[in-house]
Parts: C-alpha cells; sequence; structure tokens
C-alpha cells in the first residue's frame, strides 16, 4: 500500500480516539484505556500497510489482522469505520442489546472482524493457524495481530509463538502493546512480563523495539517484518494507556470504566474534537 504524510495517519488517529471515547461513554462501559494505547498501531495496519477493501471485505488473498487483545475492540471498530466498512455512527451503538458491535469483536456480525476474540491468548494462537493456511494455499497474505502485555502472562500465547517459529511463519507479524497496565495495576506487580523483547527472541522470533505512538517507526519496523523470511516478527510497541487523554493517561483505573458525560467532554475537547 502506498503510504502518505505522516500527518495524515495523525489525524486520522486522533478521530479515532475521538470515535472510542464516545463509543463507550454511549455505551456505559467498555476498555477506553487500552483502546486509546493502541490507536495508532491499528491506524497503521488498516491504512497504511494492509491489503485490503472495504467494499470486498472477504476477498481472497487479503491481509488480516486479529486483535488478541479483544476488549479493545472499540479501537478495531473505530478504525474499520474510518477505513469505510461501516458508517462511524453504527459504532455508537457499541454494548448495546441487539447491536452487531459488542463488547468483544464478532466475525459473524461485523464486517472486518477476522476472528471472535476475547479469551486471551487465544487470538494469537488463530493467526498462527491462518498463517500456515495461507502458506498452505500459497496466497501471499500476511497475518497480524495485536497482544496486550497483560494478556502475554497467558502461557498458550507462548505454546503460540514457539509454533510460529518452529514453522518459520515469516508472514506473521505480531504487535505486543506495552502500556505497562492491566486491569490490576501495574505489569511489574501483577506478574512482570519484561524483558518482552529478548523473550520474543529466545522462542525464535526476529523481534523490534519501538515508540507505539509514532507512525515513523512502527511503518519502518512494519517494513523490516516485510523483509524477513525466516522467521515470524513481533514488534514490542511501548505506548501509553489512555493515550490522548489528560486525566486517562497511565492510569489502571481506566482499563475498563466508561466516562461519564463531564469526563466524555473533556476527553474530546482534550483530543481537539467536537462534542
Amino acid at each position: 500500500m502506498e503510504r502518505k504524510e505522516l500527518s495524515y495517519y495523525e489525524e486520522i488517529a486522533r478521530r479515532v480516539r475521538i470515535d472510542i471515547i464516545k463509543a463507550t461513554y454511549n455505551a456505559g462501559s467498555g476498555h477506553p484505556g487500552g483502546s486509546l494505547s493502541c490507536a495508532d498501531i491499528v491506524t497503521a495496519l488498516y491504512f497504511g500497510e494492509m491489503n485490503i477493501d472495504p467494499e470486498h471485505p472477504d476477498m481472497k488473498g487479503r491481509d488480516r489482522f486479529v486483535l488478541s487483545k479483544g476488549h479493545a475492540v472499540p479501537a478495531q471498530y473505530a478504525v474499520l469505520a474510518e477505513r469505510g466498512y461501516f458508517p462511524v455512527s453504527d459504532i455508537m451503538t457499541l454494548r448495546k442489546l441487539g447491536s452487531p458491535f459488542q463488547g468483544h469483536g464478532n466475525m459473524q456480525r461485523v464486517k472486518g472482524i477476522e476472528m471472535s476474540t476475547g479469551s486471551l491468548g487465544q487470538g494469537f494462537s488463530a493467526s498462527v493457524g491462518m498463517a500456515i493456511a495461507d502458506r498452505l494455499d500459497d496466497n501471499g497474505a500476511r497475518v497480524y495481530t495485536l497482544l496486550g502485555d497483560g494478556e502475554i502472562q497467558e502461557g498458550l500465547v507462548w505454546e503460540a509463538a514457539m509454533a510460529a517459529a518452529h514453522y518459520k511463519l515469516s508472514d506473521l507479524t505480531a504487535i505486543v502493546d506495552w502500556n505497562g497496565l492491566q486491569i490490576d495495576g501495574r505489569n511489574e506487580d501483577v506478574m512482570t512480563v519484561a524483558p518482552i523483547k529478548e523473550k520474543f527472541e529466545s522462542f525464535g522470533w526476529h523481534a523490534l523495539s519501538i515508540d507505539g505512538h509514532d507512525f515513523g517507526q512502527i511503518f519502518d519496523a512494519l517494513d523490516e517484518a516485510r523483509k524477513e523470511t525466516a522467521r515470524p516478527t513481533v514488534i514490542v510497541a511501548k505506548t501509553i494507556k489512555g493515550k490522548g487523554v489528560s486525566f486517562m493517561e497511565d492510569q489502571a483505573g481506566w482499563h475498563g470504566k466508561a466516562p461519564n458525560e463531564e469526563e466524555a467532554k473533556q476527553a474530546v475537547k482534550d483530543l481537539g474534537g467536537e462534542w
């Protein structure tokens, strides 16, 4: 995909963050903190990296994205809407009874969702299976998956990592959203995950470390992953939970709590938007 100026992606990510705030406010529940931290990464994938077509979401040979940290689906819904899969207004029904936009993505109900996720670690495992299938089909597709840092405390993550390295799945790229926080607090207090890069390297992965809010670094890492032909690649992206919203940044309390009206208005203002 031909890339545009970085400011183009920054503006989309800003809108995505506003959509996340408004959707979680309307829902009265959800996970804004981790959705805001990964907004730049998901924007980069859908707008500057993956071979996809919103008009033909099921086209053969398409690249696929699996949100293994499925609770951050407000970010994916917002990016899919901004990319043209459905109107932005649709995602304002987030978590409402009867809405297809539930608290975890449903591949049977929402265009562009490639895998229903929520049980941590399973999305990563499914992405390994997808990469194996694409190799058998020889369709040239790539698979991308996004994990949370707390998620990699799950054992099946490392089983999947071992399998991906064993089968030399060079068309698989995993990205770890390392914002340092999970529902119960800081990673180092709950269950230390560091050093992440070195752990993946020991499992046989090509590993990179970047600033997950710098589009230049994100795209450089994705380009390097494409050049790797012998191993899967993991991009360890250092991020800030609640990125862009003054009172949410680096606060574990915003992992799974929606803003009230006053907070939502302030958040949108912080992001340069209008209520």
